[in-house]
């Protein structure tokens, strides 16, 4: 297994857009003794995200772009990703969409968690959908970002089991929780292996 120390680890960014428990983890994950990356800069399209105030408590180089102009904002955003060397960036409830145009920039540098087992419900509403069709399993993805909507290739994912009396609230809580476990090992399955 390969280490990744001080200097070795990937310079990584966070995008994130609301609470950040996903973002919150993965810097706890980075501080662990091997953990193969280091969180060096915190993207969000909210100025109200509560990730940001744990960021600042981390003295994590944060920025805030609104998205309001796509294209210039995206452009900030690559002229500060090189700026800071960052070579991975994590989607971590960000709910923006990114263009084809940046991600062809990060082309397979861009993972994303989204909480269902991929291919099935992309996108928005997934517990509510998964309940709906009184699905057995729900559960979640770590997956690469492509152009297409929650469409890449994926790199690992956890099946929830569906209780009887689940609602969206308490089905999404169980599912977070393993969003928690899978996204580190993600990142090492992607990364160790180098």
């Amino acid at each position: 297994m390969k280490r990744f120390l001080g200097s070795n680890r990937l310079r990584t960014a966070i995008f994130i857009s609301g609470t950040g428990s996903n973002f919150k983890n993965l810097v706890r994950f980075s501080l662990s003794k091997n953990a193969p990356i280091k969180i060096n800069l915190v993207i969000s399209n909210n100025s109200k995200a509560k990730g940001l105030v744990f960021a600042k408590q981390k003295k994590i180089k944060n920025k805030i772009y609104r998205f309001k102009n796509v294209n210039k904002d995206e452009k900030n955003i690559l002229n500060i990703l090189k700026k800071n060397n960052i070579k991975l960036i994590c989607l971590a409830g960000f709910m923006k969409i990114l263009s084809k145009n940046f991600i062809k920039k990060f082309q397979g540098k861009i993972l994303n968690v989204h909480p269902s087992l991929l291919p099935k419900y992309k996108g928005l509403n997934t517990h509510k959908r998964v309940l709906s069709n009184n699905d057995k399993f729900s559960g979640c993805t770590i997956h690469f970002v492509n152009s297409k909507l929650d469409s890449g290739e994926i790199i690992l994912q956890k099946k929830v089991k569906v209780k009887k009396n689940d609602t969206p609230k308490t089905l999404s809580k169980r599912i977070l929780k393993q969003e928690h476990i899978l996204y580190p090992k993600a990142i090492k399955k992607i990364l160790v292996n180098l």
